[in-house]
C-alpha cells in the first residue's frame, strides 16, 4: 500500500512511518523539517516531500496515487479563526482533495483534549466539552470527517456517497526516544527536567496525583498500523497505555536510576492522594488485540533523558532532539 503521511517526522509520526515501511508499506512523507530526522529519508521505499500543511496546492500534488493518508502534523494559531485555518481547514482540505483523489482509507489523529471533562471509566463514546482551542479544533475536525459521507449538489440535494473510509485516534499523552540515529524525541520537557534536578541533586515538588495512562510512540504505531490495514469506517480509538503512572514515579524511577543520587521529592501542601480517573481503552483491544503497559518504555525513556542530560551537564555539545512546535 501507498501511504500519505503528514507529520512523519515527529513525535508519533516517526514511530508510525517507522512500523509502516517495517510492514512493507511505501510511503509519501509530507513534512516542513526533513532535516529533524535525517535518517528517516533514507529508508527504502520513503519518498520526502518538504511542504507546509498550509501549502494546500503541494499537499494535494503529493497525495496523487496514494491508497491511504494517515493524517498527524499539528497546525497551530493563538486564535480561535487561526486554529480553525490551520488545524480544521487543513484537515477538511485533505480529506476532501483524497476523496476525489481515491484513497482508500484516512486515518486522523485527534486528542484526549476532544473530552475537556475526564471521569473514571469514560471511553469513545463519552460526551465532548472542550475547554480549549485545541481541543475545539480537534472536535471540529472530527466532527467534518464523520459526517463527510457525502457532498451536495445543491441546497439540501445529496450528491454522490463518499467512498474513502475515515477513521480517528485520540491519543493520549505520548513519549518516544528518537526512532531513527539523530531524530527528534517527545514535546514535552518535564522527563528532562527531572533528569537535570535530580543529576544536580535539587528536591523536586510534584503532585501525588499528576500522572496519566502513558503510552509510547512505539506502541501508539501498532494502532495506526491495524487501522490502516482494516477495512473499518467511522470509527474512533482511544489509545492510551492501561497502567496510569504518576510524574513522582517517574522522578523516584529517575532518583533510583541515579546512583549517589541525593534529590528529594515533596508534595504541595495540604495535599491528599486520590484514585485517579481511568481512561477506558477496553476497544483497541477489542476491535485489534491491542493492550498497552508502558512501564518498560518509560524505564527506557528516563534512562535515555539521564544518560542526554549527564553529557549535557559535563559539558559536551548535544544535538537538540527536543521536538516542539
Amino acid at each position: 500500500m501507498r501511504i500519505f503521511i503528514t507529520g512523519g517526522t515527529g513525535n508519533i509520526g516517526q514511530y508510525v512511518s517507522k512500523a509502516l515501511l517495517d510492514a512493507g508499506h511505501s510511503l509519501v512523507a509530507y513534512t516542513r523539517t526533513p532535516e529533524r530526522i535525517p535518517q528517516i529519508g533514507e529508508q527504502k521505499n520513503l519518498s520526502m516531500v518538504k511542504g507546509n500543511i498550509l501549502d494546500h496546492a503541494t499537499m494535494e500534488q503529493a497525495l496523487q496515487g496514494c491508497d491511504a493518508v494517515v493524517h498527524i502534523a499539528l497546525g497551530w494559531g493563538n486564535s480561535p479563526l487561526e486554529m480553525l485555518k490551520n488545524d480544521t481547514e487543513v484537515t477538511v482540505f485533505l480529506a476532501e482533495k483524497a476523496e476525489k483523489a481515491g484513497v482508500k482509507n484516512f486515518v486522523y489523529t485527534s486528542s484526549t483534549a476532544v473530552y475537556g471533562r475526564w471521569f473514571n471509566g469514560m471511553d469513545e463514546d463519552a460526551p465532548l466539552y472542550p475547554d480549549d482551542l485545541y481541543g475545539s479544533t480537534k472536535a471540529a475536525s472530527e466532527k467534518y470527517l464523520l459526517g463527510f459521507n457525502q457532498c451536495y449538489t445543491g441546497q439540501g440535494a445529496r450528491g454522490q456517497k463518499t467512498l474513502m473510509r475515515r477513521n480517528i485516534i485520540r491519543p493520549g499523552y505520548i513519549f518516544s526516544n528518537p526512532a531513527f540515529e539523530g531524530g527528534a524525541s517527545q514535546s514535552d520537557t518535564r522527563f528532562r527536567n527531572i533528569a537535570r534536578a535530580v543529576l544536580k541533586g535539587e528536591d523536586i515538588v510534584l503532585s501525588q496525583n499528576d500522572g496519566t495512562q502513558f503510552l509510547s510512540a512505539q506502541q501508539i504505531a501498532q494502532v495506526y498500523l491495524k487501522l490502516v490495514e482494516s477495512d473499518l469506517n467511522r470509527e474512533l480509538f482511544l489509545a492510551l497505555g492501561q497502567t496510569f503512572t504518576t510524574w513522582e514515579a517517574i522522578a523516584r524511577c529517575a532518583i533510583e536510576m541515579t546512583p549517589g543520587a541525593t534529590t528529594k521529592i515533596t508534595y504541595p501542601a495540604g495535599e491528599l492522594k486520590h484514585a485517579p480517573d481511568m481512561v477506558n481503552v477496553d476497544k483497541i483491544k477489542r476491535v485489534f488485540g491491542l493492550s498497552f503497559d508502558a512501564t518498560v518504555d518509560l524505564r527506557d525513556h528516563i534512562r535515555w533523558n539521564l544518560d542526554r542530560e549527564a553529557r549535557v551537564l559535563a559539558g559536551e555539545a548535544v544535538h537538540n532532539v527536543y521536538h516542539v512546535w
